[in-house]
């Protein structure tokens, strides 16, 4: 194992990024047995405890590997703003550092690993109960698309980069707007951290990641995805919680409440595990010359090893 102090000084933070299911855990735990590492999640899912199986977490015995951090720091109930996310992420590389360990941020949440790298002040605006409570009314008695269109009228380019369909990210740029009168877009400062972040991006060629997720929905089945949601509601969490919508909870949830059978949940699922990929896409530009792109299935290690060595030491 390469120490980090014998090829790099403490500024540096290195960021696996991809796409679902393209294989950025394995990568890492590989990574993690070359370089003196530590890593720190950019899943939006793995924050929540409880959700293991339809979030393709990291097993207890590939975190005792290497120490992870961001993984199960919250309840389905509580969830974490991106404010949140952000202070955790840099407390965590702060620690890294101090330990003379280098930091590896793997994710796939791009909002998470934009705003860490960019350094993302959020906007003001902290939301009234009373505002709150009005917009949670709108959403259920009109869905998202009514909020979206509302957006648009008073928020018109906010509208334009946040996520439409997202209720929580809706809901929040309203409020912002509301609140303050101006731009929930427009107050997005940036103030990046002092670090340097070398970014290396896994890909796959559409069919074989397609052909991934795929096998991967069939192996969360067979190891009770269906059982996890069930126990989950079991404990009361509500459906409409931002983590029981995620990829598997929310069409597996449409199953047990008796929307659709398992055949057509499981339809559902590949179906818009795809789509996600496709707007991960959209986020990870192939194009950003900030990202090293790495082929998942023809590139090795050695090769991911060897440019971060480069990267790092400037050789």
């Amino acid at each position: 194992m390469t120490e980090f102090h014998e090829i790099s000084n403490q500024k540096s933070v290195v960021v696996l990024l991809g796409p679902t299911a393209v294989g950025k855990t394995a990568w890492s735990l590989a990574l993690a047995e070359r370089l003196d590492v530590e890593i720190v999640s950019a899943d939006s899912r793995y924050l929540y405890i409880g959700l293991d199986i339809g979030t393709a977490k990291p097993t207890r015995e590939e975190r005792a590997r290497v120490p992870h951090h961001l993984i199960d720091v919250t309840t389905p109930d509580r969830p974490w703003s991106l404010a949140q996310v952000q202070a955790a992420a840099l407390a965590a590389i702060r620690d890294i550092h101090a330990r003379g360990r280098l930091p590896l941020v793997v994710g796939g949440t791009g909002q998470y690993l934009r705003a860490l790298v960019e350094g993302w002040q959020a906007p003001g605006g902290e939301p009234a109960p009373e505002l709150r409570a009005e917009l949670e009314a709108e959403l259920a008695r009109g869905g998202v698309a009514v909020l979206a269109e509302r957006l648009r009228r008073i928020d018109p380019a906010s509208a334009q980069v946040v996520d439409l369909r997202n209720p929580r990210r809706v809901i929040r740029a309203l409020e912002v707007v509301l609140t303050t009168g101006e731009s929930f877009i427009a107050q997005r400062r940036k103030n990046p951290p002092p670090y340097r972040f070398i970014q290396v991006g896994l890909t796959l060629p559409r069919p074989e990641l397609y052909a991934r997720i795929d096998a991967r929905i069939d192996a969360m089945l067979a190891a009770g995805l269906v059982d996890e949601v069930r126990g989950l509601a079991a404990k009361g969490y509500s459906w409409d919680l931002p983590a029981m919508s995620a990829l598997g909870y929310r069409q597996i949830g449409a199953y047990l409440r008796g929307e659709c059978d398992l055949a057509e949940a499981v339809q559902r699922l590949r179906r818009d595990t795809r789509i996600f990929v496709r707007r991960q896409a959209n986020w990870f530009k192939r194009d950003d010359p900030a990202i090293r792109w790495f082929d998942a299935a023809r590139d090795s290690v050695t090769a991911v090893e060897a440019y971060l060595h480069s990267a790092l030491t400037g050789e």
